[in-house]
């Protein structure tokens, strides 16, 4: 009896991932649909995820540029500087929020019809993926701008710059396995929503997006805290890339690695674990 509920239980898993296959076109669908509404009622549309992030970018370059700003330790161009840690915080924050209320926010159609559910937060977090591609646009006419007329003599693009997406695409998968975590969480405790809300608070002060480690002082406790934040990681790999011309310090890419790895993994088993008690709970 044993062997057979281990073969049924392996299966299942099986037939989980195999389903993924079966339903991508529905994925793509639902990704592409959440794009399109995202601005549908906006005069500017789609043009808010360039206008966005560079107002914050000017908001916050004018508030700490005096304070952080003056120092170049560490900082090739503050406002180049800032922007790369804003863009991946927000792309964060956004992904997991919206992956965290996609099970209750399709309640209605979970009632009526068969839908993987893995795909409500999975296509909400591809979605904010895609507007974050369109938002480094934005990267990109702020580096030109700084290189060509400001000329900016220690910035400058190398080889490296290829290398950006790496970083970009462990943020993705750290983004899916918290947004299935918190997913999973929300659907049994509705409190998760302004508990997370307090969490992602805190988690743009922890990660370095205004202000650089050394700037805090030579406290080693505080720096090792900042610096267990998986963010912090992936966000200086960035830079490296984009902003230095160099390679990353590879004890970030293999934390930032183990730890999103370890948090997409511990999704999907919570997620597979509770996801056919969620319609008691909707």
């Amino acid at each position: 009896m044993t062997t057979t509920k281990k073969k049924g239980v392996f299966y299942r898993v099986s037939r989980y991932f195999l389903n993924f296959k079966k339903y991508r076109y529905l994925l793509y669908e639902i990704v592409r649909k959440n794009v399109r509404l995202q601005y549908r009622n906006s005069v500017l549309g789609v043009f808010w995820t360039f206008l966005q992030p560079l107002m914050t970018t000017i908001v916050l370059a004018l508030v700490f540029g005096n304070i952080f700003g003056r120092s170049n330790e560490g900082v090739v161009c503050y406002p180049l500087y800032l922007l790369c840690g804003r863009l991946l915080y927000e792309f964060y924050s956004q992904s997991t929020k919206r992956a965290m209320r996609s099970i209750r926010n399709s309640a209605s159609v979970i009632k009526k019809v068969y839908v993987p559910k893995y795909i409500y937060p999975l296509s909400n977090v591809l979605s904010n993926f895609v507007t974050f591609a369109i938002s480094l646009s934005v990267l990109v006419v702020m580096m030109a701008y700084y290189m060509l007329i400001k000329k900016v003599p220690d910035l400058h693009l190398t080889p490296y710059i290829l290398l950006s997406f790496v970083p970009i695409l462990i943020l993705l998968v750290l983004s899916l396995g918290v947004g299935m975590i918190i997913c999973t969480l929300n659907v049994f405790f509705k409190d998760m929503e302004y508990l997370y809300e307090v969490f992602c608070m805190l988690l743009f002060y922890m990660t370095p997006i205004f202000y650089t480690v050394k700037t805090l002082g030579t406290n080693k406790w505080i720096q090792y805290v900042l610096m267990a934040n998986p963010l912090y990681s992936i966000v200086q790999m960035f830079r490296s890339c984009v902003l230095y011309g160099e390679m990353w310090n590879w004890n970030w890419f293999w934390y930032a690695c183990g730890f999103s790895g370890v948090m997409l993994l511990l999704g999907i088993w919570v997620f597979y674990k509770k996801q056919d008690k969620f319609i008691l709970h909707l």
